[in-house]
């Protein structure tokens, strides 16, 4: 089998992978705190309880934002699993031309998700990624990765309101069914999901306009959206076509299975 991370600056996705099939996942809280035996003891936990077994995982590969937990998993994956995990970075092969200025800069959770996307459902493309900080990712159907755009996400944007402002409170990120709120938490919930929806809405567009720069192409540029907070936002707008969760954890798979075919 094959365990897969995807460390997000709030939560750690995990994936099992059976002969190229995802089998299981779940989800925990990113904690620099703890160890490589803590981290240890939970994946066995989770493992039981699904009636699985660490003995059976036979390669590891990792996908972080969080360089300082990637010491932690590496260790994690010799001790635990007798494997050196496989770490997405610069030196992997994924088969994408990447545009960025300085390729080395681009965060791996996009490269895989852009990897999983155009593997999934072909390009041009544009891959959004809801969770700590919203991302967008735009490639083409020649599997050229163009750049994109970071902006907070949702937690974030809530947070801020919270901790910077004396009089509001934290609220529950959900939506309040009116943009003319009579009442301040619905007004504050109005203005961060409404508003994140406009925005995703405004960038998407541009970017759709700025990818058929680089056509014509065969087909229309697609919409893939990912990350925790994908489901609440989609249901507001309409230029997204396909809500995928697994993506980044499918993405990992197929570059394990790249790299493995040319012998890493």
């Amino acid at each position: 089998m094959l365990l897969a991370f995807d460390v997000g600056n709030t939560n750690i996705a995990l994936g099992v992978f059976r002969d190229g099939k995802l089998v299981q996942n779940w989800r925990m809280n990113t904690d620099n705190n703890k160890s490589a035996d803590e981290y240890g003891m939970v994946v066995n936990q989770l493992f039981g309880y699904e009636g699985l077994s660490i003995r059976d995982v036979k390669d590891v590969i990792i996908s972080t934002v969080v360089p300082s937990i990637l010491y932690t998993l590496q260790h994690l994956s010799v001790k635990y699993f007798g494997k050196r995990a496989l770490v997405i970075g610069p030196d992997i092969r994924t088969g994408l031309t990447v545009k960025y200025d300085n390729p080395g800069q681009v965060g791996s959770d996009r490269i895989v998700n852009t990897v999983a996307a155009l593997t999934r459902y072909g390009g041009p493309l544009i891959v959004v990624d809801m969770g700590t900080a919203t991302t967008f990712c735009a490639a083409t159907e020649k599997w050229e990765y163009l750049g994109g755009s970071i902006a907070p996400g949702l937690k974030i944007s809530s947070d801020a309101l919270f901790e910077k402002t004396a009089k509001l409170t934290r609220v529950e990120l959900e939506e309040p069914g009116r943009v003319i709120c009579r009442n301040t938490v619905e007004s504050m919930q109005s203005g961060l999901i409404y508003g994140h929806m406009g925005m995703i809405d405004y960038i998407i567009g541009r970017m759709k306009k700025e990818l058929l720069e680089h056509g014509p192409f065969e087909r229309p540029v697609r919409v893939v959206a990912t990350g925790g907070m994908s489901g609440l936002i989609e249901s507001g707008v309409e230029c997204i076509d396909t809500v995928d969760k697994l993506l980044t954890l499918e993405g990992l798979q197929y570059i394990y299975e790249k790299n493995r075919a040319d012998g890493k």
